[in-house]
């Protein structure tokens, strides 16, 4: 069974045994963002590394000792002190294949599990800690007739270094997506750079930048089930700088884990002095997040040491603002302590607060109610990225509907009609899927060049709506000066980021009561509801919030800050 694998510069694949057997070929789908992920093949030829070094082409990290001894693939390859495989056919011959389940790399083998090779190599991290995050063979559906597990997306927000990295692979390692020896790995790494406790965050921050500054920049991806449901966890960034980045990681979500920092002066940091905490909840609820789970992180910290006076005082704080976003404490938020680093109270109790008598966290997850979704309904899946192989590949979440091999769908706006030559969910190679999958498809009809992010793919019987101007309501969160008609900012709507002008203030809303003003307001200012007419600099696809919530939602941004949030209420055609 194959275990491992990562492109050499000659484009071979090198490939590490588990115990005796037959190497299987990997073949290797490049990505938009240089990373790949692909399928095992049954046929090639092996060589075995060690030898000469070479350079990897995904990390530029130097693997030493590579030579190439041709063996073939029928005979099982003897293993010599761990030493890595190569497979060299260059066939892409797909008969028998057995997909690959890492996200977005090729990490690998359902195994995920390492191995010594080239464990020197400076930059190697990156590539081998995506490997680790692919799901065990175990979590793959044996039979071919089990029930899915419904799909959740889980975005874990909040401020810079309140430790959301650190839970999704403590998370990754607790359900067996990370072995004890990879951690290990990490763990002396970290070491080596003097970032001793970041080494769990580098299961989902895959690259050089991410862990030389412990920040995470893209949103990461990684997976994990329990006994009901197949979870990815969006490891969203939590700096200023890149909450456009976040905004997508949120409009994804099904539920959002907001991560708090427990530790003196970084809750109040977060929170208080223009921290990321307060901008990430709003975020979350306006790209439809109905479900928050509030993790306050770092409970074993000696300044707070299981204190249940300090996790009531975070709550007290946060309490009123989630209210004010449009959560509702009782029914939509959820409370618990816990800590990233020890793993206490996220999958067993925490031995340390007895006073905490809820389920720990990937229990409470497990025992979340079904999501409603409507597989019948229009097909909507909005673009997040694509990319050129062996054909045209996107990648989105299916918000509604459901979609199967061979079917014909349009792309929106540009109406291009397109054949779907095959799909992966979450990188497991399926002919159907419903909603709230994440999916990888491959297109016929359509070039890679005609596609942009926030373009919806539907079905030719039921297209969306497509258009550039709108009336929406709005709120306005924080802006410092008054509003007025011409006002330009960024709007950010389900997978779509355009440049849209205010052209007209309609009215404005009374917020306790909803009475709309009988005149037409010269501006508005911060914490104000109106309905306002928008006009977008381009054609882009979108829906009303009373027909299509998850299209209907938006956030306004301007000079790197969110000051508003919307709906939009109807559409308004162009005229000629």
């Amino acid at each position: 069974e194959c275990r491992d694998h990562f492109l050499t510069n000659d484009g071979v694949d090198v490939v590490e045994l588990e115990d005796e057997g037959t190497c299987v070929r990997f073949s290797p789908l490049m990505t938009a963002a240089g990373k790949t992920f692909g399928r095992h093949l049954k046929s090639g030829m092996l060589t075995q590394c060690s030898g000469p070094s070479h350079t990897d082409l995904r990390t530029g990290g130097i693997h030493d000792g590579c030579k190439m001894i041709m063996l073939p693939l029928t005979s099982a390859p003897p293993m010599e002190n761990g030493d890595a495989e190569m497979a060299t056919d260059d066939t892409w011959e797909q008969k028998g294949s057995e997909p690959s389940k890492a996200e977005a790399e090729p990490g690998g083998s359902p195994g995920g599990d390492r191995g010594q090779a080239d464990e020197d190599s400076p930059q190697e991290e990156g590539m081998e800690e995506e490997e680790e995050v692919v799901p065990t063979p175990k979590v793959v559906p044996t039979q071919p007739n089990a029930p899915k597990k419904e799909h959740v997306n889980v975005v874990f927000i909040g401020h810079v270094d309140a430790g959301k990295s650190t839970i999704g692979g403590q998370i990754m390692y607790l359900t067996g997506m990370v072995d004890k020896r990879t951690l290990e790995k990490y763990e002396r790494e970290a070491k080596e750079k003097n970032r001793e406790t970041w080494y769990l965050s580098w299961a989902l921050d895959t690259n050089q930048e991410e862990r030389d500054k412990g920040k995470t920049v893209e949103v990461g991806r990684a997976y994990f089930e329990t006994e009901e449901k197949h979870f990815t966890i969006l490891d969203a960034p939590g700096h200023k700088s890149f909450v456009p980045n976040m905004i997508g990681g949120a409009s994804q979500a099904d539920l959002a884990v907001l991560v708090i920092s427990a530790r003196k002066g970084e809750f109040e940091t977060g929170f208080e002095k223009g921290g990321q905490t307060r901008e990430h909840a709003m975020l979350a609820k306006t790209a439809g997040v109905k479900h928050l789970i509030v993790l306050v992180n770092k409970m074993d910290d000696p300044t707070v040491n299981w204190s249940l006076e300090r996790y009531e005082e975070c709550k007290e704080k946060l309490v009123p603002f989630l209210k004010k976003v449009g959560f509702n404490p009782r029914k939509d938020v959820h409370f618990m302590p816990c800590s990233g680093l020890t793993g206490a109270n996220l999958k067993e109790p925490a031995e340390y607060c007895p006073w905490y008598t809820g389920l720990p966290f990937i229990p409470h997850l497990d025992s979340l109610p079904n999501f409603s979704r409507s597989s019948d309904g229009p097909v909507r899946l909005p673009i997040v990225d694509k990319y050129k192989d062996m054909g045209t590949v996107i990648l989105g979440k299916l918000e509604s509907g459901s979609i199967s091999k061979a079917q014909q769908l349009v792309m929106m706006p540009n109406r291009h009609t397109v054949e779907l030559l095959s799909l992966l969910s979450d990188d497991v190679e399926t002919d159907d899927a419903g909603p709230g999958e994440n999916l990888k498809l491959r297109l016929k009809g359509i070039e890679e060049e005609e596609i942009l992010p926030g373009f919806i793919l539907c079905n030719a019987e039921n297209l969306c709506h497509t258009g550039r101007t709108f009336d929406a309501q709005i709120v306005i969160i924080e802006h410092k000066s008054i509003i007025c008609p011409g006002y330009n900012a960024v709007l950010h709507i389900h997978t779509c980021i355009e440049e849209v002008q205010i052209t007209a203030l309609i009215c404005l809303v009374d917020k306790k009561t909803g009475d709309k003003s009988k005149t037409r307001p010269r501006f508005v200012k911060q914490d104000q509801v109106c309905i306002a007419r928008l006009r977008t600099a381009g054609t882009i696809c979108l829906e009303t919030f009373k027909d299509f919530p998850q299209m209907g939602r938006f956030t306004l941004r301007d000079e790197g800050k969110t000051i508003a949030i919307g709906k939009v209420l109807k559409l308004v055609a162009e005229k000629d």
